[in-house]
């Protein structure tokens, strides 16, 4: 991705290299931390190249030997703040950069700009429609369960109700109380 990318992001303002792939434990810096960048940024780098790195200097960070073992607390937390850090600068600057090109968009062709706005809406009203189908068979499902539960309760009040309706429903053949002698 960052290939197809690099042409976009060719004509940025220079800035700081990424910082390079951590050292061995012991190495320069504080507890073998990785030291700030200095000095001007190769030309070639481009923005997603500087996020992509920072990102991997994170993760570097996280994993290096040093943590591991144990070193000072203080400095692990202040190696991985910096490092936190570049990465949200470098992505605050990629933001600025799609925000720019999407101004100028904007401003050259408004048309491609309110064809995506259209092209959302569609989408937003596919995804809508979808969900509104699916509560709408949801509710066809419980009417049923409704409608079913309903059923079986009439059927007993087809009966014959009242004070005697259960010995109007009981057997003829009850057998008559005996008389005490």
């Amino acid at each position: 991705m960052a290939g197809s990318l690099s042409g976009m992001f060719a004509n940025q303002p220079p800035g700081p290299p990424p910082p390079p792939p951590p050292g061995p434990p012991g190495g320069p810096g504080p507890a073998g931390l990785i030291p700030p960048p200095t000095g001007p940024r190769n030309p070639s780098n481009t923005l997603v190249d500087e996020l992509e790195a920072s990102f991997e200097a994170c993760f570097a960070s996280l994993v290096s030997q040093d943590y591991v073992n144990g070193t000072d607390q203080e400095e692990i937390r202040t190696g991985v703040d910096q490092c936190i850090q570049k990465f949200l600068d470098v992505a605050r600057q990629t933001e600025c950069f799609f925000l720019q090109k999407r101004l100028q968009l904007s401003v050259q062709k408004p048309e491609q700009v309110i064809k995506e706005d259209v092209s959302e809406l569609r989408n937003e009203l596919q995804r809508k429609e979808a969900l509104i189908q699916k509560h709408l068979g949801k509710l066809r499902h419980w009417q049923q369960v409704l409608e079913d539960i309903s059923v079986q309760h009439k059927k007993p009040a087809e009966m014959p109700q009242g004070p005697l309706a259960y010995l109007e429903q009981a057997p003829a053949n009850i057998p008559a109380p005996m008389k005490q002698t």
